[in-house]
């Protein structure tokens, strides 16, 4: 019998020790902190044998496999020793995916993986396939392949993810963008970081596809410095293309070998050029499954954008409260910033991951009233903007954050938690950030 070792007891620990039962192995999970409640019951319900708070090394090392949680860096000691014992270590993804002959779709970008693998998901389903989402959100892939599972995946992958892979392939790859994210993983190299959401592409043939934004030169430079032997087809909102998608007259025509689509933007719930970008994705995937037009079109129409992703919250005294927790790296703050159309109070900060401000100066100089700095250390922010606006403070408690804003802003403002930063100084993740950032506004 096969031992199989899962280190991490969170969503993707769980969902792989879960498959591992199933498909025969010996299964011990272990992890270096607490288990959540929920994990545990699913683990002792299930016969599993675990341990938190510790790692016992006796029981690690005798492993023929191990799957370790995305959070935990190759760096860590006992990774090293695992790797230095040939011992295979890889991650949920990759466990997963040789247990299932379904049609993946896997979707990775620094920003707006989320909201496309959420749309394309919804078009999918719309279009009743029996389809499934999972990855970096919602329940893991491991766990939803337990008992045959879907005959589509949808995927959102972080390069932790697909650091982890050595045989997946997606069979439509989706490639929305590449800023600089998570370089203190990568030791401060962004060429790692690239290489690693190039990963997605690496086992894929010229039956497979690879989706990504023309428009975005780190892309584009990597592809002509490391060409794939996937199809590729584009997305682009500044230039025609042949095959792709691209924009034209505010409508959105896809093109893929003789068969066109048009959609018109008109439909699209969600504003910015960024949305029409993971539209056009989203609808392109769509479009090779052979889905109706009428169908991707409704679904882009009644489709309810990611939550902490510039989410509407309330609007009090005519001040308008826009929770972008999500917004965890520079890049995802300048899509916010840049969709602002009034003066705006701006809640930034957390813990940086090697971030530069810079390309964030103009939209701050042209539409940012004040800047309420939310994090335990926010020299950086200070230095960067503090000659920029007039009104610049320090908080380490949202409730103190809101009610700054909501002194600060006037009739016709907006207030805008979109942080460029980790929230794990202050928070327990970007979701608890957004959901206190809503109840202290619902509080005011």
């Amino acid at each position: 019998m096969k031992r199989l070792v899962v280190l991490g007891g969170g969503e993707s620990g769980v969902g792989t020790a879960l498959l591992g039962k199933e498909k025969g192995y010996q299964v011990f999970l272990s992890d270096k902190g607490k288990i959540k409640e929920k994990y545990k019951e699913v683990l002792i319900h299930n016969e599993i044998e675990w341990e938190e708070q510790q790692h016992t090394e006796a029981n690690i090392l005798n492993a023929d496999m191990v799957m370790k949680s995305p959070g935990i860096p190759d760096s860590v000691a006992l990774v090293q020793k695992l790797i230095a014992n040939n011992i295979s270590v890889v991650s949920e993804i990759e466990f997963a995916s040789q247990f299932t002959k379904a049609n993946i779709i896997g979707i990775t970008g620094s920003n707006g993986k989320t909201t496309t693998t959420m749309l394309t998901h919804h078009i999918l389903k719309h279009a009743e396939l029996n389809v499934a989402m999972g990855g970096n959100i919602g329940d893991s892939f491991a766990k939803q392949v337990v008992g045959n599972g879907y005959n589509h995946y949808v995927l959102e992958l972080s390069s932790f993810q697909l650091d982890g892979i050595e045989n997946f392939k997606p069979h439509i790859a989706v490639i929305t963008n590449i800023t600089p994210d998570h370089l203190d993983r990568y030791d401060y190299k962004f060429e790692n970081y690239v290489a690693s959401k190039f990963r997605v592409a690496m086992n894929q043939t010229k039956e497979d596809y690879l989706i990504y934004d023309i428009d975005d030169e780190v892309i584009t430079d990597y592809l002509k410095a490391h060409p794939v032997q996937s199809t590729l087809l584009p997305f682009s909102i500044t230039k025609k293309l042949d095959q792709g998608a691209y924009l034209e007259n505010n409508n959105i025509k896809i093109t893929i070998d003789n068969s066109q689509i048009i959609m018109p933007t008109t439909s699209l719930t969600l504003e910015g050029k960024h949305n029409v970008k993971n539209a056009m994705a989203a609808s392109t995937v769509a479009h090779l499954l052979r889905i109706r037009k009428n169908t991707i079109r409704e679904s882009l129409e009644n489709f309810q954008g990611a939550e902490h992703r510039l989410e509407n919250v309330l609007r009090i005294n005519k001040v308008e409260y826009i929770n972008d927790s999500k917004a965890t790296n520079v890049n995802a703050t300048y899509y916010a910033l840049e969709s602002m159309s009034a003066p705006t109070v701006w809640i930034v900060g957390g813990e940086d991951k090697g971030n530069n401000y810079k390309e964030l100066f103009p939209f701050v100089n042209e539409k940012v009233k004040a800047i309420i700095c939310l994090g335990v250390d926010n020299r950086k922010l200070m230095e960067a903007f503090g000659k920029m606006v007039d009104i610049i403070v320090e908080t380490q408690f949202m409730s103190e954050a809101v009610k700054i804003a909501y002194k600060v802003a006037d009739a016709g403002d907006n207030v805008l938690l979109s942080p460029a930063c980790a929230s794990f100084d202050l928070f327990e993740n970007y979701e608890d950030r957004g959901r206190q950032f809503k109840n202290e506004v619902r509080n005011l």
